[in-house]
């Protein structure tokens, strides 16, 4: 049986005594989802009993109870009467990947890597926030385009764009098939210069119904805003919103010291 101590550290112990919304059993749970899923926890392991977990976390029986039963039911760990719980979920390591090194290798990675299902694909009015950066009248509207990227029948990544100055209209079908870049090359519209923030959600209901996950969730996010230059000024085309099931995809960052 594996002893808690050895798996979790203080700060994540005490993090469960926390005042939030979030639901204490679904705490308990995360904390011992994430143990599995990252081979902290590996196959076969026995976990603790309900009794020992309540008593380690500080909870109710029946807070570990159905914290337990949740794992149960996402067959990451079997639970037989007499003879306890038992890890079955076997690590796999990531093998979704993109390098964090320029706009096309990294289009051209996840398209070699993923399938693509979209969702959405028609001329819309933006929020006020994109229409201003976009500098469109309230008037004007925008090529919307959500997408949802999975690796091996499981999802990774939601996208939503908005894009102007395409000379042609673009339909779902060339989406699915072509990446991005390759659409706007081939209709007249170049890219010359994007800028990527990074940072973290937490998953909406929509994001978690086609992330196939949990409500709250995190979730890395990204705000990718991509430039066309005409004479000596750089204009905005294309605004991106991107958000990755850190499970299931992550960046690569190769740094070389000179």
């Amino acid at each position: 049986m594996v002893p808690i101590s050895d798996i979790f550290s203080e700060p994540q112990l005490r993090a469960l005594q926390e005042e939030v919304p979030t639901p204490l059993y679904f705490r308990l749970y995360s904390l011992l989802k994430s143990a599995i899923l990252d081979g902290t926890i590996a196959t076969g392991v026995q976990l603790p009993t309900e009794a020992q977990l309540a008593d380690t976390f500080a909870v109710s029986r029946i807070t570990a109870k159905r914290a337990m039963d949740e794992l149960a039911q996402e067959g990451l760990v079997q639970r037989r009467r007499g003879k306890g719980t038992h890890v079955i979920y076997r690590f796999k390591p990531k093998t979704v990947r993109a390098p964090l090194i320029s706009m096309p290798q990294e289009t051209e990675s996840l398209a070699r890597e993923s399938e693509v299902k979209v969702i959405e694909c028609k001329h819309q009015t933006p929020p006020a926030e994109i229409r201003d950066a976009l500098a469109l009248a309230d008037s004007d509207t925008a090529l919307h385009v959500v997408r949802v990227r999975s690796h091996k029948g499981q999802p990774f990544g939601y996208y939503d764009s908005w894009t102007i100055g395409l000379k042609k209209t673009v339909g779902k079908r060339e989406f699915s098939k072509s990446t991005r870049l390759q659409i706007f090359r081939n209709h007249g519209l170049k890219i010359d210069y994007a800028k990527q923030t990074i940072g973290a959600t937490s998953a909406s209901p929509n994001l978690a119904k086609h992330l196939d996950t949990q409500v709250g969730t995190p979730l890395l996010s990204l705000v990718r805003r991509s430039f066309q230059t005409r004479g000596k000024n750089q204009h905005l085309v294309d605004y991106m919103q991107l958000f990755y099931h850190p499970d299931r995809f992550q960046y690569q960052v190769d740094l070389e010291l000179n």
